[in-house]
């Protein structure tokens, strides 16, 4: 149980360090900002190029790939019929939404958990091959759109797939693919700028939680609730129906996929909304509450299904 909660001891201490320097305003006033690019723009694309070209291919091409699939999407096209149909929310507003109940993070918090857990920290490889080769480039598409203001998908498209986030995760899965070992002289200095992004993704998101309260915009609290409870509730359950009745996995094979399916909302959404200037609200708050939710959901699928 002191494992299980190693993960997000980690995680918490890096938020809070945050909130620290975002209340006596230690980086100034353009740390949110620049924190932001930092990670976006160089951080993020090296830290995904060294974990998906590190990864055995087979893993990234398991069964779980497709099951954790049809599990997001089914969760995203919920809250994207809710939020889209019935509260009639922009297309920016509804991605992100949708973005904070269906990405799971699988990166900051899903691999350490996945070792402590599950004993092998490669298990979310095939959930972060679906987020950043398929997620990823269809929303900064959508983003792009909006942001640009054209209708045409050929600028948006571009842009995305020129994207460093983008380019450096194809890269990593040719390099898996190619099954090349990289020498220590190319992949040591990625590694150690790779091992910043985490941290310092923590402590912006701790930073942009000073002088806000969870919950506080009344006119998003309930887009912030259905995400949450898709999030911790629906995505483990709709995980293990799918695992266990559609793909017929094996016992542990469905713990797994529950197990992913349950971490919290990925910190990448607040940093795409943070970096559109898109429903930052709806992302910030979802996180939170699914960061602290997701520890008795995680432990009860330890206990029903390990």
């Amino acid at each position: 149980m002191l494992d299980t909660l190693t993960g997000f001891v980690v995680v918490g201490v890096a938020i809070v360090v945050g909130w620290i320097i975002g209340r006596i305003d230690l980086l100034g006033e353009h740390a949110r900002p620049v924190l932001s690019r930092l990670i976006f723009f160089v951080l993020s694309p090296f830290l995904l190029f060294t974990v998906l070209s590190q990864t055995d291919v087979r893993m990234l091409f398991s069964a779980l790939l497709p099951a954790s699939a049809l599990t997001a999407v089914v969760v995203i096209g919920a809250y994207a019929a809710v939020a889209r149909w019935v509260w009639r929310r922009s297309v920016g507003e509804t991605l992100v939404g949708a973005l904070s109940a269906g990405q799971v993070n699988s990166n900051n918090i899903g691999i350490p958990l996945s070792l402590y857990l599950l004993g092998n920290a490669a298990y979310p490889a095939p959930v972060i091959l679906l987020q950043l080769l398929v997620f990823t480039p269809v929303s900064m598409t959508i983003f792009e759109a909006i942001t640009s203001g054209r209708r045409s998908i050929w600028g948006p498209l571009r842009r995305t797939l020129t994207n460093p986030i983008v380019i450096a995760s194809v890269l990593g899965v040719a390099v898996s693919l190619s099954g090349i070992e990289l020498p220590p002289i190319v992949i040591e200095p990625a590694n150690l700028i790779a091992n910043a992004c985490v941290p310092v993704l923590l402590i912006s998101y701790g930073i942009s939680l000073h002088g806000q309260r969870v919950l506080g915009a009344a006119g998003r609290r309930r887009d912030v609730l259905l995400a949450s409870a898709l999030k911790l509730v629906a995505m483990p359950l709709i995980g293990w129906a799918v695992a266990q009745f559609v793909f017929g996995m094996s016992a542990h094979e469905v713990l797994i996929v529950v197990v992913l399916a349950a971490l919290p909302t990925a910190q990448n959404v607040f940093n795409y909304s943070q970096r559109y200037g898109i429903g930052e609200t709806i992302s910030r708050d979802t996180i939170f509450v699914t960061t602290l939710g997701c520890v008795p959901v995680l432990m009860l699928a330890m206990l029903i299904l390990g």
